[in-house]
């Protein structure tokens, strides 16, 4: 079986799934990349050389072998293309072969832009009309499906899917937190739909109250220098580091040595990285039920903590409740590695689409996986209308 995963750009995100199918089919995997990293991502710390990776094409210097890998391959996944590659995309998802894409919400701005005749004519050339052909929508979000559903598109061929930690990376053990300082981390670009002043917030009750405690912003942002003037307000200089921007690796090395991750985003994050990183290490998570991550990975009260609708009152109780509850820290923290070590990784991931699509060629119906990637995507409703009008209601 031949399996070729199209995008824009292979990045950090997608390594660990890419490796994880290379190790299972050896040479038969390939990733085409569409065009160069852009220049900001570059400085962002996040540049990947496709030399490094035998499986990685490079479409804009060998086109004609990644027409030939696109149009032929047993199994081909679609990630972002940018539109660079539209025809070929449409050739190859009427070909009556087996395909996936790749895709975050349509409608992260609100679902009542599904009404726009324009849009939808779009979204009839680019999804509708493949709805009967072998097309399977992963949904990189737990709104995903909704979204998609509003237009009729992929029916009960949407299954769950996500982005996958590096598994390498050191992680540090995790020691009981009586007795000695609470570290709590907050780690993204420091913007609006973020709300990182939620952790500057609770960083001021929790002064108050007497616990100690110290927290760290990784990341830089046009709210940075808001959030260090408030710091300083509140007197929490002492309590409140910010390390800017950090390569990968060191920002996941920062996000390993605390003991809670406090993850703020409102409804316009798509998936939430950090959210999955985080578990991964082994932390009490404490996130926003909006961000799309949360609901596939977060089970309130055993793995972490979730909070509805922007709530900071109900962000705030959750905090609270594991600085009144220590040991649950530890708890949450570890069975959070665990739903990363045994369902939501990269191994786990391709292991399940490489069986759904044997089953598909073997002429069976594929099934879902029981849980986790590649499980049945459920229909759950996003943010409405009155909820986005309480935001700055744009993607930064």
């Amino acid at each position: 079986m031949v399996i070729t995963f199209v995008s824009n750009y292979i990045n950090h995100h997608q390594i660990p799934f890419c490796e994880a199918m290379k190790g299972l089919i050896g040479d038969s995997f390939h990733f085409i990349q569409t065009m160069p990293m852009e220049e900001e991502r570059i400085k962002m710390g996040w540049a990947v050389d496709p030399k490094d990776y035998s499986y990685v094409e490079l479409f804009y210097q060998d086109e004609e072998k990644c027409k030939g890998l696109i149009l032929d391959s047993d199994v081909v996944i679609f990630g972002w293309t940018e539109g660079l590659i539209s025809k070929l995309e449409e050739k190859r998802l009427s070909s009556g072969k087996l395909t996936f894409r790749l895709s975050e919400r349509i409608y992260r701005e609100g679902q009542w832009k599904a009404i726009s005749p324009k849009g939808l004519i779009r979204k009839y050339h680019e999804h509708y009309k493949y709805r009967k052909m072998p097309v399977y929508l992963l949904c990189a979000g737990a709104y995903v499906a909704s979204d998609f559903e509003l237009i009729h598109s992929y029916p009960d061929k949407k299954l769950k899917w996500g982005y996958f930690p590096d598994r390498k990376m050191d992680i540090s053990e995790k020691r009981p937190v009586e007795g000695r300082k609470i570290k709590l981390s907050w780690t993204g670009r420091l913007i609006k739909l973020k709300h990182p002043e939620f952790a500057v917030e609770i960083a001021k009750l929790l002064k108050e109250k007497g616990y100690d405690f110290e927290l760290t912003f990784v990341g830089d942002g046009n709210q940075r220098e808001a959030l260090e003037e408030k710091t300083k307000e509140y007197g929490l200089s002492e309590q409140i580091s910010f390390k800017g921007n950090l390569d990968p690796a060191d920002a996941f090395r920062a996000m390993s040595e605390a003991d809670i991750q406090l993850f703020t985003s409102n409804y316009l994050e798509g998936w939430g990285a950090v959210v999955n990183e985080a578990m991964q290490c082994g932390n009490a998570v404490v996130a926003s039920y909006e961000a799309g991550a949360v609901p596939f990975l977060i089970q309130d009260g055993y793995n972490g903590l979730s909070y509805k609708n922007g709530d900071y009152n109900d962000f705030a109780k959750k905090v609270l409740y594991l600085f009144e509850r220590k040991d649950k820290i530890l708890q949450f923290g570890s069975n959070a590695k665990k739903t990363i070590e045994e369902v939501w990784n990269a191994e786990n991931a391709a292991k399940e689409l490489l069986r759904f699509s044997e089953e598909f060629l073997e002429g069976k119906e594929p099934s879902f996986s029981s849980e986790g990637p590649v499980s049945k995507a459920e229909v759950i409703r996003p943010a409405g209308l009155k909820r986005c009008l309480q935001e700055d209601n744009h993607l930064e």
